[in-house]
């Protein structure tokens, strides 16, 4: 007698923070929450008031299944407090305050749909931090949080990126985030703690939990990024096209990489560089670009969507990104996606996904001699054309087999079944 198919399953996604204006972290849960739906799961979402308008006028999402928490004085008055303290400190202490409130005022939400029976198991994949505290695992029904990625601190010679009154701050506010984990303790109590490698897996208030499983955070939409991919790179043409994806903050160093692009200019390289971004730093990049020279080569497209993103990054060669505390780097998966070589620090995210037939990695210590280093990886790409579309189809593989989005909704699947049937 044939088996039954398992029944659907019915999972609440809590992430206040859900946009996919936002990017990152925030565009995860509505992977999820889309990515169940298709496979028949009866799946609900819970986002804060502030991104309703957004999601709603998303299509390919089922409304109906959205419920949203209010906005209330009190995120006013955290978001305010917080907005001029450096990104770790805004991150891990105004992070844990601000989803203490909204799981404060998501309860009842929560508490309703399991007491009608919507809810079989609640995952929360959003704030990514390790140390965040939870209390979703107090409603009677297992809880999966993740994957999370965190614990990174600067590579040797960096320290100066964070003054005194930062590195206390974050000591002070680790050390209180492993109290309120005691007090809120669902990373404890929860059925699945899934991380993205074993840094985080070190940083979590209880490293030894049963339940922790390995699972890289980002993945990659295929339904976007096919339509932009299977295009040669312009190879045919002269010169080397880089493209940088992201933020314009101190720590993602673009400085070194505005640097590394003029020594290898005078090398004799002819690199260019696309910008696709914007940020504080924004205005002394500018500057800098000029007195190094790179007035003509080097383009500042500010903050664009994630089609043109695609569309310029199509007409690259290569992107670039060496960052000196990047946990992820979505866009280093979504440019191997679409057949591009990665040139990269050998610290944090990238370091999980690229391989030596992929990209290179270039180590950012010592820091004196960082930008020579990056010059030398744009060199060694723009000499060797094979190698590049050898590269960049290695990246691609890689991804469609280690980081398709589909996959990893079906791997998310198995581990509900496994946190529902450990609870029965």
């Amino acid at each position: 007698m044939p088996m039954s198919p398992p029944s659907p399953l019915k999972v609440l996604i809590v992430a206040p923070n859900a946009s996919v204006r936002f990017g990152g972290e925030a565009v995860l849960p509505l992977h999820y929450f889309r990515g169940l739906a298709r496979r028949g799961h009866e799946v609900r979402l819970i986002a804060h008031h502030r991104n309703r308008e957004e999601l709603l006028g998303l299509s390919g999402y089922d409304h109906e299944r959205m419920h949203f928490v209010p906005d209330t004085v009190w995120h006013k008055l955290i978001w305010r407090a917080f907005a001029r303290f450096p990104d770790r400190v805004r991150d891990l202490i105004g992070g844990a305050l601000m989803t203490a409130v909204n799981e404060f005022y998501q309860a009842r939400l929560i508490r309703a749909l399991v007491a009608q029976g919507q809810v079989d198991l609640i995952h929360q994949p959003i704030p990514v931090s390790p140390l965040i505290p939870s209390s979703l695992h107090r409603f009677g029904v297992p809880l999966v949080i993740g994957p999370m990625n965190g614990g990174i601190d600067y590579p040797p010679g960096y320290g100066d990126f964070e003054r005194g009154a930062t590195r206390a701050s974050i000591a002070w506010g680790r050390r209180a985030a492993l109290l309120l984990n005691r007090l809120s303790p669902g990373k404890h109590r929860a059925a699945a703690l899934l991380v993205a490698n074993d840094r985080t897996r070190r940083a979590l208030p209880d490293p030894h939990h049963p339940g922790i499983e390995t699972l890289v955070e980002n993945g990659v939409d295929w339904a976007l990024w096919d339509r932009f991919t299977g295009k040669p790179p312009a190879t045919a043409r002269e010169g080397l096209r880089l493209v940088y994806v992201g933020r314009f903050v101190g720590w993602k160093a673009i400085d070194v990489t505005l640097r590394a692009l003029a020594l290898a200019r005078q090398q004799g390289i002819d690199a260019r560089l696309d910008l696709l971004g914007d940020g504080e730093e924004r205005g002394a990049l500018e500057r800098l670009a000029h007195d190094l020279g790179l007035t003509d080569h080097v383009t500042f497209h500010g903050f664009q969507p994630q089609e043109t993103c695609a569309e310029i990054m199509s007409r690259s060669d290569a992107l670039i990104l060496n960052s000196l505390r990047e946990c992820g780097g979505a866009v280093v998966l979504e440019a191997m996606a679409m057949g591009l070589p990665v040139i990269a620090s050998r610290w944090g995210g990238p370091a999980d996904y690229l391989t030596e037939g992929s990209g290179l990695l270039v180590d950012p210590s010592p820091r004196d001699t960082f930008a020579e280093r990056l010059a030398e990886a744009i060199a060694a790409l723009a000499r060797d054309p094979e190698g590049r579309r050898a590269m960049g189809q290695a990246g691609r593989d890689t991804v469609r087999r280690d980081f398709d989005w589909d996959g990893k909704v079906e791997r998310m699947v198995e581990i509900y079944r496994s946190a529902l049937a450990a609870q029965r």
